[in-house]
């Protein structure tokens, strides 16, 4: 029996999400590989931002004082990480349906938001490291 008679793999006409499955020819294994390995890398990056983001709300409560830029600094960065990870699956969804249907690769779209935000941040805590370094 054939494992897509037997149910352990579903043909390609079954395989989800139809949108992005169902169009076009299967392209090189190693090019869909590369594919996920990168909405993967995406994925760990948003995850580390929600972690930036709960840690630094952990060490604001451990603070002298409540300070609401600490706080809203670690909401934009859960924010983010959130936002990067559905962007994760859009650029994989684009990035499939383009190889499949042998197209040019789309431009990366999350890439230039999350270099400017990062810098944001990274700025802003560094201006906020050497104001309370300050006497």
């Amino acid at each position: 029996m054939s494992p897509a008679i037997s149910g352990r793999e579903r043909p390609a006409t079954e395989r989800r999400p139809e949108a992005v499955y169902g169009v076009g020819t299967e392209p090189d294994v190693r090019f869909s590989l590369a594919n996920e390995r990168t909405a993967l890398a995406w994925l760990r990056t948003g995850l580390a931002l929600v972690g930036g983001g709960v840690a630094l709300t952990t060490l604001v409560t451990f603070a002298e004082s409540g300070l609401l830029l600490l706080d809203v600094i670690a909401a934009l960065a859960c924010a983010s990480g959130g936002s990067l990870a559905v962007g994760a699956l859009v650029g994989w969804r684009r990035t499939e349906r383009a190889l499949r249907l042998g197209r040019p690769l789309p431009a990366p779209s999350a890439l230039p938001i999350l270099v400017v935000g990062v810098a944001a941040i990274a700025l802003v805590l560094a201006a906020y490291a050497v104001v309370q370094a300050l006497p």
